[in-house]
């Protein structure tokens, strides 16, 4: 029996540009986050593998994102506002936003029956 009911979370993704080209920004990741603490801890685990890499402005900028940013993300959250977090480095401007969404059940075939042409399919035999 499918699930008739939607459930609230968030939307995350990340995306790249070039500060000094005009090229479009490229879309890196997404990930649909079911709580505030999930979606924050996507760009705070992000940041804390990327911040070796990083030059030491955008690694202050990310270290203080993680440490009093952070909290000010989450509230945000909490109140179902939407978040964005940014790093700059040389030629490169990474973007993680976080929009509330809501998350549409996906049907699944778990009592379902399959239609006649998926038993048609056999396996192969080796030779």
């Amino acid at each position: 029996m499918p699930m008739n009911t939607t459930r609230r979370g968030f939307w995350c993704e990340c995306w790249t540009e070039s500060v000094t080209r005009q090229h479009p920004p490229a879309f890196v990741a997404s990930f649909d986050a079911y709580t505030a603490h999930q979606a924050d801890r996507w760009i705070a685990v992000i940041l804390r593998t990327i911040t070796p890499m990083l030059d030491a402005s955008a690694r202050d900028d990310a270290w203080e994102w993680l440490y009093d940013g952070r909290v000010d993300t989450r509230q945000a959250l909490l109140r179902s506002e939407p978040c964005t977090v940014t790093i700059s480095m040389a030629t490169t401007r990474v973007t993680w936003t976080i929009r509330p969404a809501l998350f549409l059940p996906l049907a699944h075939r778990q009592g379902a029956e399959l239609p006649a042409c998926a038993y048609e399919f056999k396996p192969h035999s080796s030779d």
